[in-house]
């Protein structure tokens, strides 16, 4: 398990497509247990230009998994056990901004949660936490995105909120009118509660959408064809690869705790007296919280 201050291991979250990246070393899949039950996958370790790296395909292989059935409390804490203290989120998303076309990758910033069928904490009863989340992302992480972003020359806006919808239909015209009327600038289904979790598991989280066409607001969505949404899909994991290339040399130098203060979220999140904590609950939570339940 990881501490706060250890020296940063990159976790990516994403698609297949992101994570078959040219000189990827010492790959090997790897099957990580979990408490909290399955994850979506293997997790595929190696190493890039002597940064660590670990990549969990959110879907499965095979884009298994729907949204609504992610096991996002195992798959954030897998990726605590294999030492990541760094989530980089990747993920495919609709547009609700005219200035946001299709390709254009959002360095989110915050969020709007609108799943009702998920699990959303690693706590409960026996065991309670409040962490703080009113900055859902690690601004540090999202300083070094957008540095590679801009030498890339891939097209992006710094900050942007992301609604998440509970899915797996896509949203009605009234509520898609909805969430631009609420300022939101994409929408997706799947990095809510994944961000908060990785907030309880004290690592810094990041969400890179990458905008695959406009949500159905837009006068033009119903005449977009099924390729022309294949070739944007394809254009955008060929930039993610590449993000994650120019990304993971930034983190290597970075030893000490998240200034942010990503990696000691749960310094004082408990509420419940020592003598009072559920036993088994408390095991479960050897690697999201071992920093501070074992004091």
């Amino acid at each position: 398990m990881a501490q706060a201050g250890t020296p940063p291991v990159l976790g990516v979250i994403g698609g297949s497509g992101v994570y078959d990246i040219d000189g990827l070393a010492n790959k090997r899949w790897v099957k990580v247990d979990s408490p909290f039950g399955e994850p979506s996958d293997e997790l595929l370790m190696g190493e890039l230009d002597g940064q660590p790296l670990v990549f969990l395909p959110r879907h499965g292989r095979g884009h298994r998994i729907p949204p609504s059935e992610l096991n996002s409390r195992a798959n954030i804490d897998v990726l605590k056990r294999a030492g990541v203290t760094e989530i980089l989120s990747v993920s495919a998303v609709g547009s609700l901004k005219e200035h946001l076309p299709p390709g254009t990758f959002v360095v989110i910033d915050q969020f709007i949660d609108r799943t009702f069928a998920r699990a959303k904490s690693f706590f409960g009863t026996g065991l309670v936490a409040h962490v703080a989340l009113g900055h859902p992302v690690c601004g540090r992480l999202g300083d070094a995105i957008e540095q590679s972003l801009k030498e890339l020359d891939v097209r992006h806006q710094r900050g942007g909120t992301y609604m998440v919808m509970e899915g797996p239909q896509f949203s009605t015209m009234a509520e898609s009118e909805l969430y631009r009327s609420w300022g939101c600038d994409v929408i997706g289904m799947t990095n809510m509660p994944e961000a908060k979790l990785a907030r309880e598991a004290e690592m810094c989280y990041a969400t890179v959408a990458m905008v695959t066409d406009y949500d159905c607001w837009h006068p033009d969505h119903d005449h977009v064809t099924v390729d022309a949404v294949i070739k944007v899909v394809v254009e955008n994991a060929d930039r993610a690869r590449a993000l994650v290339k120019n990304l993971a040399p930034r983190l290597r130098d970075r030893a000490e705790c998240c200034p942010k203060g990503c990696h000691t979220a749960l310094e004082a999140a408990i509420m419940t007296a020592p003598d009072r904590r559920d036993p088994e609950l408390v095991r479960r939570l050897d690697a999201v919280a071992g920093r501070v339940l074992g004091r």
